[in-house]
C-alpha cells in the first residue's frame, strides 16, 4: 500500500452541540495518546468519540480515524456519524475484494466490527504504516479476554496507532479482572502491570475467609487511581444530567407445580453431583455452571429442557399481568432473557401485543427492522430480547419499561439491557422489573449480580471503600449451597 495523498481538508464542523461534561471529557482526552471513556451507559459516549476524532483531523494529528464496534451496531454508527458530522464513513467488512478498495481509498473515516480486525490483521499492520490512524474502540470489554486470538490481534496492533480510545459504560464487564486486558491495550501494561495472570489473582472475588476479603478490598480501592490519569468517568448520579427516575422493582413469583417438581428432581441430581467434586465457584467448575444454568432454565421456562412440559411456567401469567398494565398506559417495554429459544416462545405468546424479537439466530436486516418497528410503531408494544445480541448501541427510549423474565451471571448484560432505556432522550420515569422465584437459583443470581456490582463501582472509582464495606456482602458463596442443598 502507497501513501495516501490527501488534497482535501475535511469538513470538521460538528452538526450538533455537546453538553457540558461532554464537552470536558473530550477536553480531557484529545490531546491524549491514549484514553478511556468509562462514562455510564446511556451518557452519551458516542458524542464525545464523535468531537474527538473531528478535533484529531482538524488539527491533523491524525489522517485517519478507525472506529472498531460490534457488527451489530455498525449501522447504529453510520446513523450518529450522519447526524453529527458532515463526514461520510466508509465500512470494512469480511468481504476482502471490497475492502482492498477502502484501504486504498482518501476516506477520513472507516467502520469495522471486532472480526474483521482478526481476518485483515496482516493488511492492517500494512496500512498502519502508511497513515496515521487514530483508533476509537467501541464497547470495549470485547477485547477483556487476553487469551482470544481476536483479543492478542488488539494488543499487537496497539503500538502501530498514532491515537488510542477504548471506550465501555462497564468497564469491569463482569469481574475486576476484565479490566486488564482493556488497558493493556492502551500503555502495554504501564499502569496494571504486564501480567493478567498476577492481576487476575489479586482480583478475583474472594469466598468467605476475612484475610482475602480484605485484601481483595484493598487491591480494589487502588485500582482506578492506577489509570486515573488518562481516564474519564462520569456516572448518572454525578448529576451531570438531568435523568428521569430509575425504579428497580424485585417481583416474587410462585412455582407452577409441574415447574417446581422439575426443579426439584434437577437440584437433586446437581446437588449430588457438587457433593462428590467439590464446592461450586462461578469460574473453577465450569461443567457445574453449566449445570447451574440448567435451574435457571427451569424456573423461566421448563420446556427449554424438556419439550413435554405444556404448563405455563410461574413467570408467565404475571409477566403478561405486567404488559397488561404497561401497554393500558400506552407505554412500551423490553423482555430481556438469556436464552434463544426463550426469545422464540415469549415472542409468540406475546403476539396479541405485535412482539418483536432479537437474539443470535436473528440476521442484521431483520434485527435492525425489528428495532425500527419497535420504535416506529404504536401498535408494537414488546420487544424481547436477548442481551448477548441487544444490550449495547442501542437507545431504545420509546420504552420506558424494561422486564428481566430471567438473568446469567454477567453483570454486564444486567447492566447495559436496563440503560437501553434510562439513557438521554428518555423523559419518563424507567422501571426495571427482576422476576424471582424465592428459594430458587434466582435468589442466587441476584445475590451474586449485587456483589459483582458493587465490586466494579469500587475498581472504577464510583464509591468509597467505606461505602464498600458498608454494603458489601459475600453471601453468595453460602447461598449457592443453600439454592443447592448442600450441607457443610
Amino acid at each position: 500500500m502507497g501513501r495516501i495523498n490527501f488534497r482535501n481538508k475535511a469538513d470538521t464542523t460538528a452538526k450538533r452541540d455537546a453538553f457540558s461534561y461532554q464537552t470536558n471529557a473530550v477536553a480531557a482526552i484529545r490531546e491524549l495518546e491514549y484514553a478511556a471513556v468509562f462514562h455510564e451507559q446511556g451518557l452519551g459516549k458516542t458524542k464525545i468519540a464523535i468531537d474527538t476524532l473531528l478535533y484529531w483531523i482538524d488539527t491533523e494529528v491524525v489522517d485517519t480515524v478507525l472506529i472498531v464496534t460490534k457488527k451489530g451496531l455498525i449501522k447504529n454508527w453510520i446513523d450518529e456519524i450522519h447526524a453529527h458530522t458532515y463526514i461520510t464513513p466508509k465500512v470494512l467488512e469480511q468481504n476482502k475484494g471490497k475492502n482492498y478498495y477502502v484501504f486504498n481509498s482518501p476516506s477520513r473515516l472507516i467502520l469495522a466490527h471486532f472480526e474483521v480486525i482478526e481476518s485483515e490483521y496482516e493488511r492492517f499492520k500494512l496500512y498502519l504504516k502508511t497513515r496515521d490512524v487514530g483508533i476509537i474502540i467501541d464497547e470495549s470489554a470485547k477485547i477483556k479476554n487476553p487469551s482470544t486470538k481476536l483479543t492478542d490481534c488488539f494488543h499487537m496492533l496497539a503500538p502501530l496507532f498514532k491515537k488510542r480510545i477504548i471506550m465501555t459504560g462497564t468497564p469491569v464487564a463482569n469481574r475486576p479482572y476484565d479490566l486488564w486486558s482493556q488497558i493493556y491495550f492502551l500503555d502495554q501494561g504501564k499502569s496494571l502491570g504486564d501480567s493478567f495472570k498476577e492481576f487476575k489473582k489479586d482480583t478475583d472475588m474472594p469466598g468467605d475467609c476475612l484475610e482475602e476479603q480484605k485484601e481483595y478490598e484493598n487491591k480494589l480501592a487502588q485500582l482506578f487511581d492506577k489509570i486515573k490519569h488518562f481516564a474519564v468517568r462520569e456516572t448518572k448520579s454525578s448529576n451531570v444530567i438531568n435523568l428521569p427516575q430509575k425504579v428497580i422493582e424485585r417481583v416474587e413469583i410462585d412455582w407452577e407445580p409441574h415447574q417446581y417438581s422439575l426443579y426439584r428432581n434437577v437440584q437433586e441430581d446437581l446437588r449430588v453431583i457438587v457433593v462428590q467434586e467439590g464446592v461450586l465457584t462461578e469460574d473453577k467448575a465450569e461443567m457445574n455452571l453449566k449445570r447451574l444454568l440448567r435451574l435457571v432454565q427451569i424456573t423461566s421456562n421448563p420446556q427449554m429442557i424438556d419439550e413435554s412440559y405444556t404448563y405455563n411456567p410461574g413467570k408467565f401469567p404475571v409477566l403478561e399481568s405486567l404488559i397488561e398494565q404497561i401497554t393500558d398506559r400506552n407505554e412500551k417495554c423490553i423482555v430481556w432473557t438469556s436464552f434463544v429459544d426463550n426469545a422464540n416462545w415469549l415472542q409468540k405468546k406475546l403476539s396479541r401485543f405485535k412482539a418483536v424479537k432479537i437474539h443470535g439466530n436473528v440476521s442484521i436486516d431483520d434485527r435492525n427492522r425489528a428495532i425500527d418497528r419497535f420504535k416506529q410503531n404504536d401498535d408494537v408494544k414488546v420487544l424481547v430480547a436477548t442481551p448477548a445480541s441487544a444490550k449495547e448501541g442501542l437507545t431504545l427510549t420509546v420504552a420506558n419499561h424494561v422486564i428481566f423474565y430471567d438473568r446469567s451471571f454477567s453483570l454486564d448484560d444486567y447492566l447495559q439491557a436496563q440503560d437501553r432505556i434510562h439513557r438521554i432522550s428518555q423523559e419518563r420515569t424507567c422501571y426495571v422489573y427482576n422476576l424471582i422465584i424465592p428459594d430458587s437459583v434466582d435468589e442466587w443470581v441476584d445475590n451474586l449480580l449485587e456483589a459483582k456490582l458493587l465490586s466494579a463501582k469500587l475498581a472504577q472509582g464510583d464509591i468509597s471503600l467505606a461505602t464498600y464495606r458498608r454494603t458489601m456482602d459475600y453471601s453468595y458463596s453460602k447461598l449457592i449451597k443453600e439454592v443447592l442443598g448442600v450441607r457443610d
